[in-house]
């Protein structure tokens, strides 16, 4: 069965990709096997991510335009906030997106963080394994906008896109080290409104600093994502990004990022939420819970 489904994803069959994401999103018995014999495929990811508002949907739907003009085949994965009561997706499908559903050289999937803290989905490195076995030319990413725990998106992307706004001066100021670092391109969206100029001069300075640490210099690009303003511009410096994300440190970083990430979800399997609801609810209405105590028995 596997095997077959490798087959046919190999060979384009978009719904085997479909299905093989379900398989290994739900856990179906025996999904490590189809993951273990996947290909070692170089493709590079494109991470998008940034506070909300920002626009970031708007941007990816831009990019995926001039990507399908180019002739290139798309993978697109958007990583929506979910309840943390049922854990189903808060946003759904991506309505700027819609264009893009039914044409042939372009995959989008809606993902539910499912209660993942660092605000991408649990399966997130599997899923895009199985994109990259598709053999899709680019492959997105789009991050839920969480804030400082979006430096997860770092661990996957070969070059990870941060958007803003320029209403976002104290968002910025506020932005910790990290996040700043893991930016290998800063966005400035909606640059058509007022004082973007004032705001990326600013930004720049912010970045300025990091230079010495980051492996590269990081651009500020303006965009008007809407009307496709400047978003040329952004895929040629994403592309010169790629080519320049050769083997170095940073690679093996990543790497075992990735791979610190998949033993800590293996280990953490036995754990279910649900279970655990349930049974604080029943220590707590017997009086005196102590959540330190109660997580020490587990």
């Amino acid at each position: 069965m596997w095997q077959q489904l490798l087959q046919q994803m190999q060979q384009g069959d978009i719904k085997a990709l479909a299905r093989s994401i379900s398989l290994v999103e739900n856990e179906f018995p025996g999904y490590e096997s189809l993951l273990q014999t996947l290909p070692t495929v170089h493709s590079k990811i494109i991470g998008i991510t940034g506070p909300p508002g920002a626009g970031k949907s708007t941007l990816v739907d831009a990019l995926i335009g001039q990507l399908v003009e180019a002739g290139k085949k798309v993978g697109v994965l958007c990583v929506d906030p979910s309840s943390p009561f049922n854990l189903g997706a808060v946003l759904g499908d991506r309505i700027r997106m819609s264009n893009w559903y039914t044409h042939p050289n372009v995959f989008i999937r809606s993902l539910a963080t499912r209660g993942s803290m660092g605000g991408l989905h649990p399966k997130i490195i599997e899923i895009t394994d199985l994109l990259k076995a598709f053999q899709f030319d680019n492959i997105i990413v789009e991050t839920v906008g969480v804030g400082q725990s979006e430096i997860e998106i770092a661990g996957l992307a070969d070059v990870t896109v941060v958007v803003v706004v320029p209403e976002a001066g104290d968002e910025v100021q506020t932005m910790k080290a990290g996040l700043m670092e893991i930016a290998d391109i800063f966005v400035v969206n909606k640059s058509d409104r007022p004082d973007a100029d004032l705001f990326v001069r600013n930004l720049q300075q912010m970045l300025a600093p990091a230079f010495s640490k980051h492996y590269n210099e990081v651009p500020v690009v303006k965009t008007v994502a809407s009307q496709n303003e400047g978003i040329k511009e952004l895929l040629a410096i994403i592309k010169n990004q790629l080519q320049k994300s050769h083997l170095t440190d940073k690679t093996f970083w990543l790497l075992a990022e990735r791979a610190f990430y998949l033993i800590e979800q293996k280990r953490m399997k036995g754990v279910d939420k649900a279970i655990l609801k349930k049974e604080i609810e029943a220590a707590y209405t017997k009086g005196s819970f102590n959540l330190y105590k109660f997580v020490a028995d587990k």
